[in-house]
């Protein structure tokens, strides 16, 4: 089925969906067409040069800031860091082959802020994790979504920060604000 004839489907249903409507529309047709806008007309569109200028900057500027902790690839893939989230979306990834948006920003923004490397490697390490485990994997809307979560592209720039720069930054807590935290971690946890 064409993106454009589920768009059409679903629109029709606008009167008893509502918002649901709205979002799907934003992310099948909106999101999907930018992603491949951006990897079609951008010759380094998985690369940190792909990124505008002002990423490129802030990123570089903030390459060797201290990272309060450390993690190697294969603890990342592994789901073997400090924080339960961030296990929880890796395991889901392995185990479903899926990761909703908002999820993978904090994702891909963690692995940037884990990354003693720098943001080249970062980009190189959730791009790895995303082909070899994502069913979205090679797709422009996953580069697109590692290159808007790391290189801010598709924003704007916020406030200087220590690690990303002016690039905006998520955290736990605001990850809490959008949903249950506990619930999602409970229900990819490895036990």
């Amino acid at each position: 089925m064409a993106p454009q004839r589920a768009v059409l489907e679903v629109a029709a249903l606008q009167y008893k969906y509502g918002r649901s409507v709205d979002v799907f529309i934003e992310e099948a047709f909106n999101r999907r067409e930018l992603a491949d806008n951006f990897c079609f007309h951008t010759p380094l569109y998985d690369r940190l040069q792909g990124a505008r200028q002002w990423a490129q900057d802030t990123l570089h500027k903030h390459a060797g800031d201290k990272r309060d902790v450390a993690f190697t690839r294969a603890q990342l893939e592994s789901s073997g860091t400090t924080d339960d989230l961030w296990n929880a979306a890796q395991r889901q990834l392995v185990q479903t082959g899926k990761m909703h948006g908002f999820l993978r920003q904090y994702w891909a923004k963690k692995i940037l802020e884990w990354c003693a490397d720098g943001p080249e490697v970062a980009i190189q390490w959730a791009i790895y994790l995303n082909d070899r485990y994502s069913l979205d994997g090679t797709d422009p809307n996953g580069y697109v979504g590692i290159m808007w979560a790391i290189c801010g592209v598709h924003d704007q720039g916020w406030p200087e920060r220590r690690i990303f720069g002016k690039v905006r930054y998520m955290c736990y807590n605001g990850c809490r604000r959008w949903f249950s935290v506990p619930t999602f971690v409970s229900r990819f946890s490895d036990a």
